[in-house]
């Protein structure tokens, strides 16, 4: 076995041929249409690629809040971003903006901008930022987005960021997957699997076809599930729905009707259904709008508002979720659907999905943080309190820590008074803080793995100044 990983090989023999000034036969594929016939010198294709959309790669850093510790504090991040229009507004991941309280971009040509957060999404880690630019300056030099949809395996790609939050760089390599499905991953969107090298840091910036289009937004490495020298960009038509929706709506807001679907064929799960034709319901979420319709479990859908729904597979499913999730809210969209071997048509009334994460308060003294319980975030804690608070994170040898306080801890009580709000905490919280001289102790109801506990938090010992 050799003790090189592919992606060195494959880039060794790509240099070598290269390097020996070897012209690639390449006739026009409908990746890059754009292409002439006749022998190509791979490496001005390649150059002038670069070209269009180096210029547009832009360095982030963000310092933002994390409370996962228990405590408040201030981290520093970086990522990469690409700008997509005259007036500085830039696409990135969600995962590179989350929580930031101050975010700064470092463009090529050495100008630095603050940057406001328009949007962000983080069922599609995909972020749209807008540079703080002052009134005189000049047009930006802005990146062509292009359709990932005509991507075929093979096709060459660059990946362009800055990785480590170094300079920018540009790797190349070719798409491995154009539709790969990763559980847990993959609500709203199928990814684009590449070789080209995605490394921390590369996060946000943009996938580059050979026409010098953005195709995809590289979001993570290969190794974060797997293993391995491949990474996955988010394809750029999922961007631009999401661009689209903060446009119009201020926010990304997908529509929510309750429905979990199956794929008709599944490998993985050795499930098949002998029909070809529509998705299956596997269940429908209580007091969903699926429910409310009378969509059951096992029922075939067969089409929305009159266009085929195609749940064939396990990577057909993503796009499906996306035209319900694109739904207008609160107007009734047609279902066509199977029940029982009848086929009916039903209407459903979608409703606004809402935040897929609650809001998290931090409690100092007290030694740790809490955080809104969210159905999408923390399901399980939703299925035992709907509404309600639970502790995020607790604090190393604090107060909390030593009462025996863990995380995802459900809140009932505190001294007696109900907990069902970040504001019921919070004013629980300052009250205590403001009678600490006389009393120092609280009394915590709570639920732990579905059993109801009591626990005393003496928070007389101040750790900040101790």
């Amino acid at each position: 076995m050799s003790r090189f990983p592919s992606g060195f090989l494959a880039g060794f023999v790509l240099y070598t041929l290269l390097a020996a000034g070897v012209a690639f036969a390449a006739p026009p594929t409908a990746a890059d249409p754009g292409l002439a016939l006749g022998q190509l010198d791979f490496r001005q294709v390649v150059k002038e690629a670069k070209a269009k959309v180096f210029p547009t790669v832009v360095f982030i850093k963000c310092i933002r809040e994390d409370m996962e510790r228990g405590e408040k504090r201030a981290q520093e991040v970086a990522g990469s971003g690409v700008i997509i229009s005259a007036d500085g507004e830039v696409l990135s991941n969600w995962h590179v903006v989350d929580r930031a309280i101050e975010v700064r971009c470092l463009l090529q040509d050495g100008r630095a901008f603050p940057a406001k957060v328009l949007g962000s999404d983080k069922d599609v880690d995909v972020a749209l930022l807008k540079l703080q630019l002052p009134p005189e300056t000049k047009p930006l030099l802005f990146a062509a987005l292009g359709d990932s949809t005509k991507l075929t395996e093979g096709d060459f790609v660059m990946a362009m960021g800055a990785p480590f939050g170094l300079a920018r760089s540009v790797s190349i390599g070719i798409i491995s997957c154009t539709k790969r499905f990763l559980p847990g991953a993959s609500e709203y969107g199928i990814w684009l699997q590449t070789d080209a090298s995605i490394s921390p840091g590369n996060s946000g910036g943009p996938l580059v076809n050979t026409r010098g289009e953005v195709i995809g937004i590289n979001a993570r490495g290969l190794a974060v599930f797997y293993g391995g020298d491949n990474g996955f960009a988010i394809p750029i038509e999922v961007a631009r729905d999401v661009a689209g929706q903060i446009h119009k709506h201020g926010k990304m807001d997908w529509s929510w009707t309750g429905l979990q679907l199956q794929p008709l064929k599944d490998f993985n799960r050795n499930v098949y259904f002998p029909e070809n034709e529509g998705v299956m319901v596997a269940e429908t979420d209580p007091d969903s709008p699926a429910r409310r319709a009378g969509v059951e479990a096992g029922d075939r859908l067969l089409k929305l508002n009159g266009q085929p729904l195609d749940g064939l597979t396990p990577e057909d499913l993503p796009d499906v979720r996306r035209r319900l999730g694109l739904l207008a809210k609160d107007q009734p969209a047609r279902l066509e659907l199977v029940h029982k071997s009848e086929t009916r048509i039903v209407e459903i009334t979608p409703r606004a999905k809402g935040k897929v994460e609650g809001d998290t308060l931090d409690c100092p003294r007290w030694d740790l943080t809490v955080r809104a319980i969210n159905q999408f975030a923390n399901p399980e804690l939703y299925f035992q309190q709907a509404e309600g608070v639970f502790i995020y994170g607790v604090k190393d040898r604090g107060n909390a820590a030593v009462a025996g306080l863990i995380p995802q801890d459900i809140l009932l009580k505190i001294d007696g008074h109900e907990v069902k709000t970040l504001d019921d905490v919070r004013a629980i919280h300052t009250n205590t803080l403001a009678n600490v001289q006389v009393k120092h102790r609280a009394v915590l109801n709570l639920l732990r793995n579905g059993e109801i506990r009591q626990v005393v938090l003496d928070f007389s010992r101040d750790n900040e100044k101790d």
